[in-house]
C-alpha cells in the first residue's frame, strides 16, 4: 500500500497531477480542493495517498491533508459511491463543509455537486452520520453568526454564488448581525471582490 509521496510536482491536469519521486513518475488523481493548494511546477510536494487496485486498472489518489484522505476512505465505503464521485464531492466541498452538511443533514448542498443526485445525497447523509472521524467535526467550519448563518448562506448560494465565496464573506461579518443585514453586507464584500 503506498500511504504517502514526496516527490517533485511535474505537471498539473486537473484531476491528475504527475510527481517525480527519484525518478519515477507517479499519475496521481486530486480533488479540485488539493489541487488548487498545490504548489508551482518544479517544487517539492508531499500528499498523502490512497491506492485503489481494480480489474481494470491501478490508480492512485493524493490529498494534501490526512483529514480529506479520512474523508475520502469513508465515502468510499458507502454503496454505490465510487472513487470518481468521492472526489467530486471533496471538490465541491471541503472537509468541514461536508462535515457540517452532514452534521445538519443538508442534503441540498450535496446535491449541487456534479453527478449527485438527491438518492446519492440522502444515502450520503444517512450513511455518514455517525462515521465522521472526530478531527473533522465541525469547529471553525464557518462563522458562527447566530441561527442566521445558514440562512444568509443558502440565501447567497440561491443568488448564484458559490458556497466557498459565501463562506469567505461570511467570515467578514459582525457577530449577531440579522439575515437581512447579513446578507446585503456580504453582497456588498462580494461585488468588490
Amino acid at each position: 500500500m503506498i500511504g504517502r509521496l514526496t516527490g517533485t510536482l511535474l505537471e498539473k491536469n486537473p484531476p491528475i497531477v504527475t510527481m517525480d519521486v527519484h525518478g519515477v513518475g507517479y499519475e496521481v488523481g486530486v480533488p479540485m480542493s488539493t489541487f488548487y493548494n498545490l504548489p508551482a511546477s518544479g517544487e517539492k510536494v508531499s500528499l498523502f495517498t490512497h491506492f485503489v487496485v481494480r480489474e481494470d486498472g491501478q490508480f492512485l489518489y493524493g490529498f494534501l491533508t490526512e483529514p480529506e484522505r479520512a474523508a475520502f476512505r469513508q465515502l468510499l465505503k458507502i454503496t454505490g459511491v465510487g472513487a470518481r464521485t468521492a472526489l467530486a464531492v471533496l471538490s465541491g466541498l471541503s472537509v468541514n463543509e461536508l462535515a457540517q452538511a452532514i452534521t445538519m443533514q443538508e442534503a441540498g448542498r450535496l446535491i449541487k455537486i456534479p453527478g449527485i443526485g438527491k438518492k446519492t445525497a440522502e444515502r450520503l447523509l444517512l450513511e455518514l452520520r455517525d462515521k465522521l472521524p472526530k478531527s473533522m467535526v465541525i469547529s471553525n467550519a464557518m462563522p458562527t453568526v447566530a441561527d442566521s448563518g445558514s440562512d444568509i448562506l443558502n440565501a447567497l448560494i440561491a443568488l448564484g454564488y458559490s458556497e466557498r465565496e459565501a463562506v469567505a464573506a461570511m467570515k467578514h461579518l459582525p457577530e449577531g448581525a440579522s439575515v437581512s443585514d447579513g446578507i446585503r453586507q456580504a453582497l456588498k464584500l462580494l461585488s468588490k471582490a
